[in-house]
């Protein structure tokens, strides 16, 4: 193998839903978006049936300015959120802002208090209760008052009767029933959608939460498992002396027997060193080493090859029909992470265990099955969680957990199953980005 200097490290990509204080906000702005096209349509409607189907005067060229102003504001909103999707309170209440203005203006030019459509100011004030602040809130509930008060004072009533002893069939009273109707519309549809984006950015701040809880439970788990390693270095050393002094006394190199005990000893002596300097590795503490450039080939064929030369099993199927082999870092939590997915299975299953590796479209699939009574239903539910056995014993269940978190580490997914066929199915995806050597300046050869 090659040695070199670069490491690969996993590759985040930033995504709408991994930014859940963001992703709410962004959606709400698409739904403003969404209700000030609906506005649009509205008052061209509005404007179209009053001056042509009841003959009532408007000042057509001015309402169709404030008209065009909103429908380019509405058109820029589009591209600039197409763009970026990090929308702040701030932002949010710029565009009701806007949408109050526009209100103000076609109501200032058709009639002001007396429009019925002056309820509508009750739909922005509930928008911004529901989408801002408080503080901004109660801006926009200030500000609604003073627009209220200037249409009250200024603005010009509609040349229209008010008739409300007709019932039905005066106008401005089907004005209100249109208003008030459209408005309970109109709130029951873009308040449904704005709770249901609230409870997602909550659910997904919970899953934020429950992932820092765990990653910091692992660092607890790692820091402990250091501790244990540098503690188990000096007794694993004497024991080793030991063991070489003893095959050199003649009382033991003289009865075979004792002798081949003696070479297993040592033998499982060197599995628990190479244990222990795994957890030092992984904890950043190996000295003088440098990342081994390997393929995933060769990488994923010398992992199983070491598994299954120290575990007593039966019979172990591996099938790796991977086509494309590419360049990969030798990456020992890596190593471990499939290792424990084995070793969970072995648990289960003593004499029969499979795994199957495939590579497709630059994620790498690896499956391990056995032949055990399967997953119990809780813990399939609860897959991927802390504590989660059915060993019996005091801190079992942690082994899967890890591979849960290293694999999310690494840009991967973990899943499991209870196949028809009988035993359980535990399957790893991961991106053969999050592992594949980067050529750097430095490397050799």
């Amino acid at each position: 193998m090659q040695q070199a200097s670069a490491q690969a490290a996993p590759r985040h990509v930033l995504t709408e839903d991994a930014l859940p204080e963001h992703a709410p906000g962004y959606r709400n702005m698409r739904h403003l978006i969404e209700l000030r096209w609906i506005a649009v349509l509205g008052q061209i409607t509005t404007i179209a049936t009053v001056t042509l189907g009841f003959g009532v005067q408007l000042p057509l060229p001015a309402m169709l300015q404030v008209l065009a102003c909103l429908i380019a504001f509405n058109l820029f909103s589009h591209l600039r959120w197409q763009e970026d999707r990090k929308v702040t309170n701030r932002q949010i209440f710029l565009a009701l802002l806007m949408d109050v203005a526009t209100l103000t203006a076609q109501l200032y030019l058709s009639g002001g208090m007396s429009n019925p459509f002056v309820f509508l100011y009750l739909l922005q004030v509930i928008l911004s209760a529901v989408l801002l602040a408080p503080k901004t809130t109660w801006l926009i509930v200030g500000i609604v008052a003073m627009c209220l008060s200037g249409l009250a004072v200024f603005a010009q009533p509609l040349a229209v009767p008010l008739d409300y002893a007709r019932g039905m069939g005066s106008l401005y009273v089907q004005g209100i029933l249109i208003s008030v109707t459209l408005n309970a519309i109109l709130l029951a549809v873009f308040i449904t959608r704005i709770s249901r984006n609230l409870r997602a950015g909550d659910a997904q701040l919970a899953a934020l939460r429950q992932r820092a809880a765990e990653e910091e439970h692992i660092i607890r788990m790692g820091l402990l498992a250091s501790g244990a390693a540098h503690e188990l270095g000096t007794p694993l050393s004497t024991l080793a002396v030991i063991l070489g002094d003893w095959r050199r006394m003649p009382e033991f190199s003289r009865n075979p027997e004792l002798l081949a005990e003696i070479g297993e000893m040592q033998t499982q002596l060197m599995r628990c060193k190479s244990i222990v300097s795994g957890i030092l590795m992984s904890a950043g503490e190996a000295r003088g080493e440098a990342s081994a450039r390997t393929s995933i080939n060769f990488f994923l064929d010398k992992l199983v090859a070491e598994w299954r030369a120290s575990r007593n099993i039966d019979t172990f199927e591996y099938e790796n029909r991977i086509e494309r082999d590419v360049a990969v870092v030798s990456d020992s939590t890596f190593k471990q992470m499939i290792w424990n997915v084995l070793d969970n299975a072995l648990e289960a299953s003593p004499h029969w265990v499979g795994l199957v590796a495939t590579e497709k479209d630059g994620t790498l699939t690896l499956e391990v099955t056995d032949r055990g009574p399967g997953f119990a239903p809780a813990m399939l539910a609860n897959f991927g969680t802390p504590y989660q056995s059915t060993k019996g014993r005091p801190g079992g269940g942690l082994g899967l957990f890890l591979v849960v978190n290293v694999a999310r580490t690494l840009g991967g997914t973990v899943d499991a199953r209870n196949p028809p066929e009988g035993g359980a199915a535990v399957r790893v995806q991961l991106p053969l980005s999050a592992i594949a050597f980067e050529i750097g300046e430095d490397d050799v050869g």
